[in-house]
């Protein structure tokens, strides 16, 4: 009931609450060869508006965190759980989130980035299968397997935590930080550089 061409989902319907409540599908931006992709929970209003992920307060603190690792938002992509906002910006319901997995699954795959960044507890609990205590385990990498492929899963806080607790900002940027040193990303040899001449 949902067509998906490329990693683009052009139509689905398959949660009434979320097809109510959205103005339009919001998929992922970014190369389709990029070694790091970043997965959030879903579109809020401004995604929801603009039609792409993380463009709002969340984004701008993202697209600073990337930048201050030597990344820009072209280097990587984006994508979020569903792709459809939840109404009142709830979380998505664990049917909702069932329902758009495949989506999120074919994109992984085709994408076969280095390293996957859960941004918030609701992206790193949906793809590693367990309760996670994300300010506790930011910075862990986990291994997945999607029809038996490894990928490695980095567990990350939502930008938006930083924006609520200023203290996290720092736990943000290092977890962005081994995101870019585990990708082997160029922006991350300048950084590593310095950390090997200590």
């Amino acid at each position: 009931m949902g067509e998906m061409t490329d990693l683009c989902v052009a139509e689905c319907r398959r949660c009434p609450a979320l097809v109510d409540s959205r103005s339009r599908i919001v998929n992922g931006t970014g190369p389709e060869d990029a070694d790091l992709l970043f997965v959030g929970e879903g579109p809020g209003a401004t995604e929801d508006e603009r039609g792409e992920p993380f463009v709002g307060r969340s984004g701008s603190v993202l697209d600073d965190g990337l930048r201050a690792v030597g990344l820009a938002r072209e280097d990587v992509r984006i994508t979020n759980c569903v792709r459809c906002r939840p109404p009142e910006n709830r979380d998505p319901s664990a049917d909702e989130l069932e329902n758009c997995r495949g989506y999120l699954e074919r994109e992984i795959e085709r994408l076969d980035p280095e390293v996957i960044v859960t941004l918030g507890k609701v992206p790193s609990e949906h793809l590693v299968g367990r309760s996670v205590a994300v300010t506790k385990e930011a910075g862990d990498v986990e291994e997945i397997r999607i029809d038996a492929t490894p990928y490695r899963v980095l567990l990350c806080l939502h930008p938006a935590a930083t924006l609520y607790d200023r203290s996290q900002l720092e736990t943000f940027e290092r977890t962005l930080e081994r995101a870019a040193d585990l990708a082997g990303v160029d922006g991350a040899e300048s950084g590593q550089m310095r950390l090997d001449g200590f």
